[in-house]
């Protein structure tokens, strides 16, 4: 059972996600977003690469 007082430091857009694998990363200092229109959007109006997990766990 999670402990619901845990205060993260950190929260990114995951946290939003119904998948358990992406909610475990949901409080990692990394911003990542769900494959997705708005992670290629943001990389794209920012001129960045998309760097993609295809997950590990």
């Amino acid at each position: 059972m999670k402990d619901s007082t845990v205060k993260h430091t950190h929260t990114n857009l995951l946290i939003n996600e119904k998948s358990p694998y992406l909610l475990q990363h949901a409080h990692n200092p990394v911003n990542w977003f769900a494959w997705g229109e708005g992670a290629f959007s943001k990389a794209k109006r920012e001129g960045k690469p998309v760097f993609l997990s295809v997950g590990y766990s």
